[in-house]
C-alpha cells in the first residue's frame, strides 16, 4: 500500500500520489497518460484527475500498480474499477492489469477464443481475474515472451490445465512450460496463431501473431508516444542487438495492424503504415 509520507516531489496537489516505491515500470502511464508523467527515475501525478473518465483511468491505475506505489490520500474507494479488468483493447484481445512485480511490471493480455483462450505473458493471480477468466472459459494456453515476463505463469497453468509456451532458449525461466519452440522458423500453434521467433533482447524472445492483425511482441518493439514511432532500446538489450536488428528486418515482412507490447505504447496502424514503420524502425536501429 503506497505510503502518503513517502510521496515524491512531483506529484500535483490533490487526492492522488505516487510514493517513492515507484519502479518507473510504465504501467501507471500508459492507462492514464493524462493524470501520470515521468520524472527522472519513477512516475508521478502531473495533473490531478477532473473528469470522471480520468479519475477511473487514475484508479485502474492504482489497481494496476504491480508494487502498490499509487494512493489515494482520503482512502477514495477505487475497487469499483475492478470489474473493468481485464479491459477490452478490440474484438477478443483484452489487457489483463494487475501487472506482476516479478515482471517489471510487463503488460499481459488474454484472447478469447473459440478453440481456446490464451494468456499472453503473466499478470498476478489476483483471485478477481482468476474468475473473471473461469467466467470467460478458462485458459488453454499460455505464451510467454521471454524469460523476464513468466510472472505467475506457472500458477495460471496449474490453475488452468493450461499449457506454456516458450522458446527453448529461454527455458531456464520456465522449465516445466509444456510446448517449447526450437530454431528461429516461425512455428504454427494453430490455425489463427504464430510463434515468431525475434531473439535479441534475450536469446530466446519471441513474438505471437494472432490473425495476422495483432502482434503480442513483448519487450522487442512498442509505440514512442512521444516521438510517435514504434521504438526498440538498446540499453535494455540483454543478449545481441545485431540479433535484434535482424529479428526487426524479419517483421516487415508479415502482415499486422495492432503492436501490443511487454512494456511502452500499444498501437494500432493501417497494415501498410505499420509495415512502413517496422521497415523504418529497422533502418534506424542498423544506423
Amino acid at each position: 500500500m503506497a505510503d502518503v509520507r513517502k510521496s515524491v516531489p512531483e506529484n500535483a496537489a490533490g487526492e492522488f500520489f505516487v510514493d517513492s516505491t515507484c519502479i518507473d515500470c510504465d504501467t501507471c502511464r500508459q492507462l492514464a497518460p493524462a493524470v501520470f508523467a515521468q520524472a527522472a527515475q519513477y512516475s508521478y501525478v502531473r495533473a490531478q484527475p477532473q473528469s470522471g473518465a480520468d479519475v477511473r483511468a487514475a484508479a485502474r491505475a492504482l489497481l494496476a500498480c504491480p508494487v502498490g506505489s499509487i494512493g489515494t490520500r482520503n482512502r477514495a474507494d477505487v475497487k469499483s474499477v475492478m470489474a473493468d479488468f481485464p479491459i477490452q483493447i478490440e474484438g477478443p484481445v483484452y489487457y489483463c492489469g494487475f501487472a506482476a512485480p516479478g515482471s517489471y511490471g510487463a503488460s499481459s493480455y488474454f484472447i478469447r477464443h473459440p478453440a481456446g483462450n490464451w494468456l499472453v505473458d503473466s499478470p498476478r493471480t489476483v483471485s478477481h481475474l482468476l474468475r473473471h477468466f473461469e467466467q470467460m472459459g478458462a485458459i488453454r494456453y499460455i505464451f510467454l515472451t521471454h524469460r523476464d515476463d513468466v510472472a505467475q505463469a506457472a500458477e495460471f497453468a496449474h490453475r488452468f490445465g493450461a499449457r506454456r509456451i516458450i522458446h527453448r532458449r529461454d527455458l531456464d525461466a520456465q522449465p516445466g512450460a509444456e510446448i517449447v519452440i526450437d530454431g528461429d522458423a516461425p512455428v504454427r500453434i494453430a490455425p489463427e496463431f504464430k510463434v515468431i521467433p525475434t531473439p535479441g533482447h534475450s536469446p530466446g524472445h519471441c513474438v505471437l501473431l494472432f490473425r495476422d492483425r495483432y502482434l503480442f511482441t513483448g519487450d522487442h518493439v512498442w509505440w514512442r508516444a512521444d516521438e510517435r514511432r514504434l521504438g526498440a532500446s538498446r540499453w535494455a538489450c540483454w543478449d545481441s542487438w545485431e540479433d535484434q536488428i535482424a529479428s526487426m528486418r524479419r517483421l516487415v515482412e508479415e502482415r499486422f495492424e495492432w503492436v501490443l507490447p511487454g512494456h511502452g505504447g500499444r498501437i494500432w496502424l493501417a497494415e501498410s503504415e505499420m509495415r512502413r514503420e517496422v521497415a523504418s524502425l529497422a533502418r534506424r536501429m542498423r544506423a
